[in-house]
């Protein structure tokens, strides 16, 4: 049994983490960001602190006063925000904004680890208490890529691992050993809409972990939502980082691919 905070953003994601929490015994303390964390985080912890969006100072107060010595950071926060509501950060975020030397999230939350260890607080990997949705190398759907599309995924992954080592973004589109689609501020599911513009379908996408990838800070997801954006934007195949990556609602997804001769790789 622990006493573990939770640092929740948008998506299922911090939910699923606090019901497995709960499960195991622990006790669970939140902080939400007010109009990103999902409200139902309510019934998996034993109190949630409510906070805007740059009020890091208000946070760590929580977490010192809470006498939390663990905290997990999960779930979705629009890159963008740092760009569109910079006028909100106080002190605290613009001092590890300027030290970090730019406004890349990977970065960003370091220096907020840096910043939380001064006051006694870990902040912790969660894939212990998500293992179930780590995939495994494999495919996962009834439809296997094809020679061509297999020779997508490598020359993909490829591109994409060096995107990632870059801190750009982790998800790359391909077609015909051409990229098509660079993910960086806008997210994934806009980098494949943006794909589906572009071309007429049949296209990969990989999403892969950067190389040295810090499982504390945004491992990569894929949930139902994704998948439905592939499909409706003609997508072909999918392939995912062995190991690296949280596999959300993982029967659905299989279940929405099979259905619509989406091809889902695990590599």
């Amino acid at each position: 049994m622990a006493r573990i905070g939770l640092v929740a953003g948008y998506g299922e994601l911090p939910l699923i983490f606090a019901r497995k929490a709960k499960e195991r015994g622990d006790t669970v303390i939140a902080l939400g960001l007010k109009g990103s964390t999902s409200e139902d985080l309510e019934k998996y912890v034993e109190k949630i602190y409510w906070f805007e969006w740059g009020d890091l100072k208000k946070a760590l107060f929580i977490a010192v006063t809470q006498r939390l010595r663990r905290i997990a950071l999960l779930g979705k926060i629009d890159k963008a925000i740092l760009f569109k509501n910079s006028g909100k950060l106080d002190e605290e975020s613009n001092k590890i904004i300027k030290s970090s030397g730019g406004k890349k999230d990977y970065n960003i939350l370091k220096g907020v680890a840096d910043l939380v260890k001064t006051a006694g607080i870990e902040i912790i990997d969660p894939t212990p208490y998500l293992e179930e949705m780590i995939p495994v190398k494999g495919i996962l759907t009834k439809r296997v890529p094809t020679g061509e599309e297999e020779l997508d995924i490598e020359y993909g992954r490829k591109i994409a691992s060096e995107l990632a080592r870059f801190d750009i973004g982790q998800t790359i589109i391909v077609k015909d050993k051409t990229v098509i689609a660079l993910e960086a501020v806008e997210g994934t599911d806009e980098t494949i809409q943006r794909a589906g513009k572009l071309v007429d379908g049949g296209f990969t996408v990989v999403k892969m972990a950067r190389p040295a990838q810090d499982a504390r800070f945004d491992v990569p997801l894929i949930g139902p939502d994704t998948v439905k954006t592939i499909v409706q934007n003609k997508g072909k195949v999918l392939a995912l980082e062995e190991k690296k990556t949280f596999l959300m609602d993982k029967e659905e997804v299989v279940k929405i691919a099979d259905e619509s001769g989406l091809s889902i790789i695990v590599i």
